[in-house]
């Protein structure tokens, strides 16, 4: 078996955090350390064929990167020295982190921009989340009555985060780490 690659994009520091928590779980033995998508190549990740990634919510739901005006290279940076590649056969699980009471009209809905971006080169996208349990007006990043990926409200919920990301984890490890 091969180790699940686990990469994030991070203005704060939460993503990382959730990150770390979820690489935790699994141990080292599955995946590899969390990386930060400004920190790697292209080669790097695109080693792994099963990743795990994590993409903060930025303003409306915009790929968080400079021209969201965050402060770092992020995911859209990161995209971008990707070029045209086929992620054919890859299996990747994503998580988002939003804040449903100050972003109620568009809640994690970076995740999404992820989500298509990936789905497009061909990547095979695990790990739906149930929005049971939020309170929000709208999200983007809802596919079939299910978030495209777990999302983490550590603002306003951050009580439910460990308890959440042990249920994912053992969601989409099967998935994740088939031979």
């Amino acid at each position: 078996m091969t180790k699940i690659g686990i990469f994030f994009g991070t203005e704060t520091g939460t993503t990382r955090l959730i990150a770390k928590k979820i690489h935790k779980l699994l141990g080292d033995e599955v995946a590899s350390k969390p990386v930060n998508v400004n920190r790697t190549a292209a080669a790097d990740f695109l080693q792994y064929d099963a990743l795990i990634l994590g993409v903060p919510s930025y303003g409306d739901g915009a790929l968080p990167g400079r021209s969201a005006k965050c402060i770092e290279a992020n995911w859209e940076e990161f995209l971008q020295g990707l070029g045209e590649v086929d992620l054919t056969g890859k299996r990747i699980a994503l998580f988002g982190l939003g804040a449903q009471e100050r972003y109620a009209d568009c809640f994690a809905s970076s995740m999404i921009q992820l989500y298509r971006v990936l789905k497009n080169y061909g990547a095979d996208i695990v790990g739906a989340w149930s929005t049971e349990g939020y309170q929000f007006k709208h999200s983007a990043s809802i596919v079939d009555g299910r978030f495209v990926g777990l999302v983490i409200d550590q603002r306003t919920q951050g009580m439910l985060t460990d308890q959440r990301i042990q249920v994912w984890v053992e969601q989409i490890k099967p998935l994740l780490t088939v031979t």
